[in-house]
Formats: structure tokens, C-alpha cells, sequence
């Protein structure tokens, strides 16, 4: 039994130091080195101030912001999730429609608008910050109307979506996305306004 056991203890003791100990330090060491910004969790700073990360939505509710999209935890970072209604769910269908509703409702959009679909449905995290290019332009009037922008001011916001919109990963993966709070800090910084989000 004991030639069994201790060789048996010694491979754990050694994966333990290699999986559990090493392993871990110089991954930490090496993201550290390499990738400092996105290891420490891609946080954004104004004036000395850590305001949020670049890979967590938030909320913004004042017409003078684009909005992102539903979110069931309602951008709660602790208990991310879904909302976990199967296809067929009541629940899920009323929300859809209400997010529609809204969407519609909020943007002063044609009744039969076509609202894109990652503002009908919650992501799976609850803490997307991305939504399509397309949302972010069908909310351009609102914000334009309700900040009394200009006709130039109008073009510089057009650009500031174009600025923001990112190409899928690696040219490849996915679709274009905008990050929703990172241009809305940029609307501010861009405009020279601190409103109430």
C-alpha cells in the first residue's frame, strides 16, 4: 500500500505547486507586464477618477445619453445574469414588446419602426456595454433635440458614433459594436457637459 501513496502524494504536492502555485504567479506576472491596462480590469479614469470599466455597461437614463440595452440585473455587477425565460416564455414576450414600446416611444420613432434587437432582448451578463450602430444612430435625434445642438454640433455627434463604432474582432468575429458608456463619456468630454445620466 505505502509504495502506492507516497509516490501518489508526491505527484499532488508537485501539481499542486505547478497548477496551483506557479502557474498562477506567472500568468499574473506575465498579463502584468504585457497587458497592464486590460489585467487590472480596463478601467476608465477622469481627472484621477476610476468611473467604470471599459468591459461593464451602465445605466444611463437621461435623454441626454444614448441608452444601452435591457438589462434583467439592472447593470448590477454583483448578481450578473440573465433573465433565464425560455423562447416561449409570457414574461419574455411581454418584455420584448415593452423594450420596443419604449425604445420607440423614447426616441420618437415611426410606430412600425424596426428596433434593433439587442435593445428588445437583455444580454445573457446583464453588464453588455455594446450596442449596434444602428441603435446608437436611431438614438442620434433625441439626444441632438433634447442637448439643442446645431447643425454642426449634429455632425460632430454623427462622427463621434463612426469614432466609437468598433470593427468585429480581429475583422472577423462578430458584428460592429459601440460601446455605450464609453461614448457617452466621450459626448460629454466632446461637448463640454457633466449632466445627470
Amino acid at each position: 500500500m505505502k509504495e502506492y501513496v507516497f509516490p501518489a502524494l508526491r505527484v499532488l504536492l508537485v501539481l499542486t505547486i505547478l497548477t496551483g502555485v506557479l502557474y498562477p504567479v506567472a500568468m499574473t506576472l506575465l498579463a502584468q507586464w504585457m497587458f497592464p491596462q486590460k489585467a487590472n480590469g480596463s478601467m476608465v479614469t477622469q481627472h484621477g477618477t476610476i468611473v467604470g470599466s471599459e468591459l461593464i455597461g451602465q445605466k444611463f437614463m437621461s435623454d441626454r445619453y444614448f441608452h444601452a440595452r435591457p438589462s434583467a440585473i439592472d447593470y448590477n455587477p454583483l448578481p450578473s445574469g440573465g433573465s433565464n425565460f425560455a423562447p416561449t416564455s409570457k414574461a419574455l414576450q411581454d418584455s420584448v414588446h415593452a423594450n420596443g414600446y419604449r425604445f420607440i416611444d423614447q426616441n420618437k420613432l415611426a410606430v412600425d419602426a424596426s428596433v434593433p434587437k439587442e435593445m428588445l432582448f437583455a444580454s445573457g451578463s446583464g453588464l453588455d456595454p455594446h450596442i449596434s450602430p444602428e441603435a446608437a444612430n436611431l438614438q442620434m435625434t433625441r439626444i441632438a433635440n433634447v442637448r439643442r445642438f446645431n447643425s454642426s454640433e449634429r455632425t460632430r455627434l454623427n462622427q463621434l458614433v463612426c469614432q466609437y463604432t468598433e470593427a468585429p474582432q480581429w475583422n472577423v468575429f462578430g458584428q460592429p459594436r459601440v460601446n455605450v458608456f464609453l461614448l457617452n463619456l466621450a459626448l460629454d468630454q466632446n461637448f463640454n457637459e457633466q449632466g445627470k445620466r
